[in-house]
């Protein structure tokens, strides 16, 4: 029941500009939903919804998922920029960057949560990526790739 109320309540903001906590649990209660403001409440923090402006000045709730996507976008642009080359050394990856480039580098790949690197170490133009597995290393090379493109 939580789940089906959580989607609705994200497929509510995206399509309503929802201001308070009472106008979502309105929509919901409209929806079928026997809800408090309690509840709501809850759901928003479980969300991770957050207040943004509306086109008509107001506030509406909207998905932190949305900005953490756009703050992805902008490590894949850093990596994008920086980057010349990765390849495995074991269980490492060696990446090479544009000089001056590997700590900002660094912080991307530390920053896009890949699950298969324990710990990043740059230098000016080089980064070592300590890599859980030496299968994990070749993944891992594989998906960069893949976002250079």
């Amino acid at each position: 029941m939580k789940k089906t109320r959580q989607r609705k309540i994200l497929e509510i903001i995206q399509k309503n500009e929802v201001e308070t906590q009472e106008d979502l649990a309105s929509l919901l209660q409209g929806e079928g939903f026997a809800v408090t403001q309690a509840t709501v409440s809850r759901d928003i923090r479980e969300l991770k919804l957050f207040k943004v402006q509306s086109e008509n000045g107001g506030q509406k709730y909207a998905v932190l998922e949305q900005e953490e996507e756009q703050a992805g976008n902008r490590y894949v642009r850093v990596l994008h920029d920086a980057f010349l080359s990765a390849e495995t050394a074991q269980n490492l990856l060696v990446v090479k960057t544009v000089s001056g480039m590997a700590m900002a580098a660094a912080a991307a790949l530390d920053a896009m949560e890949f699950p298969e690197i324990v710990g990043c170490i740059a230098g000016d133009d080089t980064i070592f990526a300590a890599v859980r597995t030496v299968e994990g290393a070749q993944q891992l090379v594989d998906k960069i790739h893949k976002i250079m493109r």
